[in-house]
């Protein structure tokens, strides 16, 4: 990355917000979600997609589409935001990159969030969307999972649930920067404390506990990289970057994930810090990263093509 792109990105995500557990009283869940809807509603999303507000299983969904004629696909997108944040709508950038990249058609889940809806309430809407595109007649070789940070954690443990309920499995899972475990048991959570801007292990216990609501953190659905049978997954592609504390959690899941037989590129961006995609159009190595995922998922989609370069990425 230039000089000037690194300074501008790290000022970005350094300025002072609510975060909870680092400050004397930590910021209300309120509080919490709207500092992500500032954060994220600074990111650049492609021009000429075509959005529609519209139901998935019984979840509204938002339905993301590329200029012209789609492609043979869809990605099931799951937002990220620690279980507690986030929607559709803050995920504009990454779903938006994505859509335009493979030409391929986009839903993003509006799943239930913690504390409201706690373990393992996401998981279920997730299924139930997947269940949903199944039922109208979808192929499930011509779908992805993807999502960034729990999103992608969401990815990957819907992908389980789906496996555990014999249902036919999609044809590869994306994450960036995927939360994969609730254990917080990796040492990126020790050796990357002093790099990481967004993360403390005090906001992810945080969050973490509205999320896990007293479950153990070693359930395989909670933290799949350390106690998941990841047999049968569909080939994986784990984004992270190394200014991250949950580095390790994408590091773990491919370990476990290859010693099970499971097709994994794990793709890890020196220097960059937590779903770094985001910041497309700003930063080269998001926009190569997001190349490299659209690549990834036109070779696995069915009747799918490659990377389609646009003027915004």
């Amino acid at each position: 990355m230039s000089r000037q792109q690194r300074a501008k990105i790290d000022a970005m995500v350094r300025r002072p917000r609510p975060e909870g557990g680092e400050a004397e009283a930590p910021a209300s869940v309120e509080e919490l979600r709207a500092g992500f809807r500032v954060l994220m509603a600074e990111m650049l999303v492609p021009a000429g997609l075509t959005t529609r507000a519209t139901t998935l299983g019984d979840r509204p969904a938002l339905l993301v589409e590329p200029p012209g004629t789609p492609r043979t696909g869809t990605i099931l997108y799951f937002h990220g935001g620690a279980f507690v944040v986030g929607s559709p709508e803050t995920a504009m950038s990454l779903t938006g990159n994505l859509v335009t990249r493979t030409g391929v058609r986009s839903y993003s889940l509006d799943y239930r969030l913690a504390p409201e809806h706690p373990f393992p309430a996401a998981i279920d809407d997730c299924l139930s969307a997947y269940r949903a595109l199944l039922d109208s007649g979808e192929d499930p070789t011509t779908i992805v999972f993807a999502g960034d940070s729990a999103g992608g954690g969401l990815a990957v443990t819907t992908c389980l649930a789906a496996r555990d309920a014999d249902l036919p499995l999609p044809a590869a899972i994306v994450t960036f920067s995927a939360g994969l475990d609730a254990t917080r048991t990796g040492e990126s959570m020790e050796t990357k404390a002093d790099v990481d801007p967004y993360f403390t292990r005090e906001a992810l216990e945080y969050t973490g506990a509205m999320y896990r609501a007293g479950q153990d953190p070693h359930h395989p659905l909670l933290s799949p990289a350390v106690s998941a049978d990841l047999t049968g997954l569909p080939p994986l592609l784990l984004q992270a970057g190394t200014y991250e504390v949950l580095l390790d959690d994408s590091t773990r899941l491919a370990t476990r994930a290859r010693d099970a037989g499971v097709d994994v590129i794990l793709d890890i961006t020196a220097d960059v810090p937590h779903v770094f995609q985001s910041f497309a159009g700003v930063l080269d190595e998001a926009d190569e990263a997001l190349d490299r995922a659209a690549f990834f998922i036109g070779q696995r989609i069915r009747g799918g093509g490659g990377v389609t370069r646009t003027s915004e990425g």
